[in-house]
């Protein structure tokens, strides 16, 4: 009778020693399955955002073409966001800017008007050239003038149309004539490159010189004709985020996207060169 209650008794401590133990392991199970999922969270990436409103992009008004689609497709990648553009000559958008304008990304097709905006301290960050452009000169549709060269354009008779020397265009064109010594008087100066091409669009001139990607977007309006001295006068086009943006974190997505493969494929495309 004593050996058998001796037995029972330990049989008892044996199974609480036992329950204890698997209470313990079950505990310590827990605290590193917890520990492995805090762990696991704390070194997960984070998830973007969700862009909305409206970006506003200053841009060059040779971009417009380019840059209206870059801006479509923004707006499907990110649902709920709308791009609304400025487009016109460099040298107006940066004072526009640096007046006070409200604006997102600025995209202007020259260090030099870049820099009014940097000088000014409205670039948030430092600007990134994403693409070059090279000047072209457009004739009427089929050329019945016969240009061949920009020395071409200084013949008699021909009314030849120039960008102001204050945008990126004119001072393009201008340091082209003076690499091949040439004087050029035209019948008039253009504010921004889209204005130069329409003259010729509308025959109210018989050239412009303006850049290929404007040739380019006006299809059989116009003809081009290629100048080697054009490549003595390539423009550099950067863009940045500018330091007041209403929109920050959709101005970002939308300059990553100019600078993405996809952006670059529509820059290209419309006869833009890579950097």
């Amino acid at each position: 009778m004593t050996r058998s209650v001796r037995r029972t008794h330990r049989n008892r401590r044996t199974a609480r020693v036992a329950g204890a133990g698997a209470a313990a392991l079950l505990a310590l199970s827990a605290c590193s399955s917890s520990s492995d999922t805090d762990s696991d969270s704390a070194g997960a990436p984070s998830s973007s955002p969700k862009l909305s409103g409206q970006v506003t992009v200053f841009a060059a008004a040779s971009l417009k073409e380019s840059f209206t689609t870059l801006g479509e497709t923004f707006e499907k990648q990110h649902p709920g966001t709308e791009v609304t553009f400025n487009f016109a000559g460099s040298d107006t958008l940066a004072a526009s800017i640096t007046g006070g304008a409200p604006a997102d990304v600025f995209a202007s097709a020259s260090p030099k008007t870049m820099a009014t905006v940097t000088d000014a301290g409205a670039a948030a960050g430092t600007p990134a050239t994403f693409v070059r452009n090279q000047l072209e000169i457009a004739t009427l549709p089929g050329n019945p003038d016969h240009v061949s060269s920009l020395e071409d354009l200084t013949g008699s008779g021909l009314k030849v149309v120039l960008c102001d020397e204050s945008v990126p265009c004119g001072a393009a064109a201008r340091k082209a004539l003076d690499a091949s010594g040439l004087e050029l008087t035209p019948v008039s100066y253009e504010q921004d490159v889209k204005a130069a091409l329409t003259k010729v669009e509308l025959k109210e001139a018989d050239a412009a010189v303006v850049y290929k990607t404007d040739v380019k977007a006006a299809g059989d309006k116009v003809t081009g004709v290629d100048f080697p001295e054009s490549a003595k006068a390539v423009n550099d086009y950067p863009i940045t985020l500018l330091k007041d943006a209403p929109n920050t974190d959709a101005a970002r997505a939308f300059i990553e996207l100019v600078k993405s493969a996809e952006g670059q494929r529509v820059l290209t495309g419309a006869g833009f060169r890579t950097p």
